[in-house]
């Protein structure tokens, strides 16, 4: 196929061809094996493949209809080969490196989902209502959709008075961000929430709001989720809920009124000492103060609210919360403490964590086996970047909070752990995170880890680019030169990058490069694959990138899919791998 001209100097022309690659190797000794030599495989062989290769049977009516896919959509044109019902070695070939036959790993959930909520990482947002930076951009119900849609699961609301002090806004607190009616947030949050998983909603709440208006959110909330809203049976939890208990419910999560005085009060007292204004910054980095549960400023407290009306049509506000966010009152290593009959939220910001982890690294893991720990961004983040989410998850933070709307290599990271369990939002948390010893003895994060297995990466080839890109995106003179970077994103002992060599002026570049990955903590570790194409004087074009969790890939060859910036799929663009465990 040509992919077209590319004038050199006005003088001359260029011509190239996109060639479909052969077969790799590989592939044809697997054709080989399976089709006893022929040079068709039946659908009974290409279920034995499949069995070998997934380890679950396959029934011959569902390999049946995977042929009868294949061959139309390779050769719908010609009756007579997709009448065949065999694969010949080219569709075998288009078989493996079909992203949607072949994927690299599984689509359903497969974890247990009746250990409590603490027992899970949960895709978390952070001021999920932005539709760009901290400080100018719109809010909307629009990115909170675009998140729900992706699978996130906790969705943060900061709640003010209108300028009237007559209704409630949505927005980003003594910044120039314009508001959204929290009554559309609360809409678009009931029609979008169970789109992509049918697993709990948690809505945590910044609030900022007066006694009455407090009231207000309850009805509000009460009325727009009805039967949905989960209600705590006691103020108090021994053990929160399952997400398979808690289904299809919507969950509210923040402080409750009687503590928003006293980190009123807090506030104040750090704005004396300091002229950081950023309401997001983390008080123990900045003041040696401590904020939790809310990661701003509060409103002042009441006790009339408690006084209104309790009828269970109109619950009042402290009675929606069903994750109680709390107030340490002696510093972080009394904030870590395990109550024995309470389960509470914390919040700590990024910085926060790095202190918590570099002194109490055991206390969190501890605390995290039974609470929740949210961390958010750094309020110096202003253009919504996302900060490294490892150390959050090599703790036990469950809510590790993100800028959906951001970018960059560290969204990608939560990108790909959240591919896991067939993307529903919750993914079970490492047996190791979860061990407690007879005398109290947990994981040590700072312990010195030997390597438990090896993951064997071979990246064969990639190919639908030229349908994704225009023919001169990558180099207006000629095709572009491709190279792979593939490595580990995990604990700090199995990070490693490597990367293939330039294939020059192809659009189907053929590798056949393999590496080798040892890992101590597979359990979170994430493969990292970056497309790029070379750039001898400027830099690299990007072509695509993925990340995928590596205790969810299946081995054997896979088709990998690639995504852009954003994280959305590229249509075409995608590479032939293959993954062993050793």
């Amino acid at each position: 196929m040509v992919m077209g001209n590319y004038r050199v100097c006005y003088c001359f022309t260029r011509k190239f061809k996109v060639t479909e690659a052969e077969p790799p190797l590989d592939v044809k000794e697997l054709f080989n094996k399976y089709s006893g030599g022929s040079n068709h495989m039946t659908a009974d062989q290409l279920r034995r493949f499949l069995e070998d290769a997934d380890e679950h049977t396959a029934s011959v009516s569902d390999v049946e209809l995977i042929i009868e896919r294949l061959l139309h959509k390779r050769h719908h044109h010609l009756a007579k080969l997709i009448n065949r019902k065999s694969l010949s070695l080219e569709d075998f070939h288009h078989f493996l490196f079909s992203t949607e036959l072949n994927s690299p790993i599984r689509s359903q959930v497969h974890q247990d989902m009746s250990a409590p909520l603490s027992h899970y990482y949960i895709y978390t947002g952070h001021n999920s209502y932005l539709t760009g930076n901290q400080l100018s951009s719109n809010c909307s119900e629009v990115p909170i959709i675009k998140a729900l849609k992706l699978g996130v699961r906790v969705i943060e609301l900061d709640l003010w008075p209108n300028s009237s002090k007559s209704n409630v806004h949505v927005l980003h607190g003594r910044t120039l961000t314009s508001p959204v009616k929290l009554m559309e947030c609360l809409k678009a949050i009931k029609e979008y929430a169970f789109v992509a998983s049918p697993y709990p909603v948690i809505i945590t709440l910044e609030d900022h709001l007066t006694p009455s208006l407090q009231a207000k959110v309850a009805q509000m909330i009460t009325e727009t989720f009805g039967s949905m809203l989960y209600f705590p049976k006691s103020e108090n939890f021994e053990e929160l809920p399952s997400p398979e208990n808690l289904k299809y419910r919507i969950l509210i999560s923040t402080k409750p009124p009687k503590e928003y005085l006293e980190t009123e009060d807090v506030r104040r007292c750090s704005s004396q000492k300091s002229q950081v204004s950023d309401v997001d910054d983390d008080a123990w980095s900045e003041h040696k103060s401590f904020k939790s549960g809310s990661d701003k400023s509060d409103h002042d407290e009441t006790t009339d609210l408690l006084k209104t009306k309790k009828s269970p049509s109109s619950p009042v506000y402290k009675q929606l919360i069903a994750i109680h966010a709390g107030k340490p009152k002696n510093g972080l290593k009394d904030a870590l403490k395990v109550e024995k009959d309470k389960v509470r939220r914390l919040s700590l910001a990024e910085q926060a964590l790095a202190k918590a982890a570099g002194n109490h690294g055991q206390d969190v893991v501890r605390f995290t086996q039974k609470n929740i720990l949210r961390i958010y961004p750094k309020g110096t983040r202003i253009t919504s970047s996302n900060y490294k989410p490892l150390m959050g998850w090599l703790h036990g933070a469950q809510m590790v909070a993100f800028n959906m709307q951001g970018y960059g290599r560290s969204l990608w990271l939560m990108h790909g752990m959240f591919r896991a369990n067939g993307g529903c939002g919750y993914v079970k948390k490492p047996d190791f995170l979860m061990r407690c010893g007879s005398k109290n003895e947990v994981f040590n994060p700072k312990a010195k880890l030997q390597p438990k297995t090896s993951l064997k990466v071979k990246i064969y080839m990639g190919d639908g680019w030229h349908l994704d890109f225009k023919k001169t995106h990558f180099d207006k003179y000629s095709p572009p030169d491709f190279f792979t970077r593939v490595g580990i994103a995990g604990a700090s002992v199995d990070k490693a990058m490597k990367k293939t060599k330039i294939k020059e002026d192809n659009w189907t570049p053929v590798w056949n490069e393999e590496f080798t990955f040892p890992l101590a903590v597979p359990e979170l570790a994430l493969l990292r694959i970056e497309v790029h194409s070379y750039n001898m004087s400027e830099k690299h074009d990007f072509a695509g990138q993925i990340c995928l969790p590596v205790s969810e890939l299946r081995p054997g060859i896979r088709a990998v899919p690639l995504c852009n910036r954003k994280g959305d799929q590229y249509t075409s663009a995608r590479l032939l791998m293959r993954f062993e465990f050793i």
